[in-house]
């Protein structure tokens, strides 16, 4: 199935609109045809079978013919992790924990911080192409790059984790968690984070955890993170 992707379709639509480039790009490139069913997702758990009624390259236009709605996962799993130096590392963790079932994604600076800037702009394109490929019709939510001592100023009701490679007591992160509960997990950068930036996590009631016996980039801490939640609620 080949998913597009139009946060402006609703479940009350019976017809939608593409844009000019999204239709250059259907028409054109993908030379579909009128009456040839497409599917599209808006992001918020609805997948539209849709017709082509109109095939043109400035404006395709579609009736929309049955409408499926998917359940939301009945876990929110939320990473705060730092920008790499690469950028295409960040870019990699976009699209694998996308891939795999992230729900949200906050960019944190920290002390040891090397890359400081993160585009958003960019980041949203990475995700929307990487659940438009794994078909699935919920889009993560990307917030806004934040200070980390900021960050934990955020109220949250969820377990509250943070991944540091410090010689301290720490737990492993598979074991501290079941299925069906929200979690936030900290990622920090090449340098981990700082002893100070461990401290106030774990005063704001952070656990510290392990994910495994490997010192991880990351890129790949990130991934690690997400499949291992994604196991304990298959």
């Amino acid at each position: 199935m080949q998913l597009f992707y139009n946060p402006d379709i609703k479940s009350t639509d019976t017809f939608f609109q593409f844009d000019k480039e999204e239709s250059k790009h259907i028409v054109k490139v993908l030379r579909k045809k009128g009456g040839d069913i497409i599917f599209i997702t808006n992001g918020k758990g609805n997948l539209f079978h849709s017709e082509i009624t109109l095939e043109s390259e400035k404006k395709c236009e579609v009736k929309i013919v049955k409408i499926d709605s998917f359940d939301s996962k009945k876990y929110h799993l939320h990473i705060a992790i730092a920008p790499t130096k690469m950028n295409d590392r960040l870019e990699w963790f976009l699209e694998k924990a996308t891939e795999i079932g992230i729900d949200e994604i906050t960019p944190i600076i920290c002390d040891h911080s090397e890359r400081k800037i993160f585009k958003t702009d960019r980041a949203e394109k990475i995700i929307q192409a990487a659940m438009k490929q794994s078909n699935q019709f919920y889009l993560p939510k990307i917030n806004q790059p934040i200070a980390f001592s900021d960050f934990l100023k955020n109220e949250s009701n969820c377990l509250k984790f943070i991944a540091h490679c410090e010689e301290d007591k720490k737990y492993l992160f598979k074991d501290s968690f079941q299925a069906n509960q929200d979690i936030l997990i900290l990622i920090g950068p090449e340098g981990d984070f700082s002893p100070k930036e461990i401290a106030l996590a774990l005063k704001n009631n952070f656990i510290p955890v392990s994910l495994g016996n490997t010192r991880l980039r990351t890129e790949t801490a990130g991934v690690v993170a997400c499949h291992t939640v994604a196991l304990i609620n298959e």
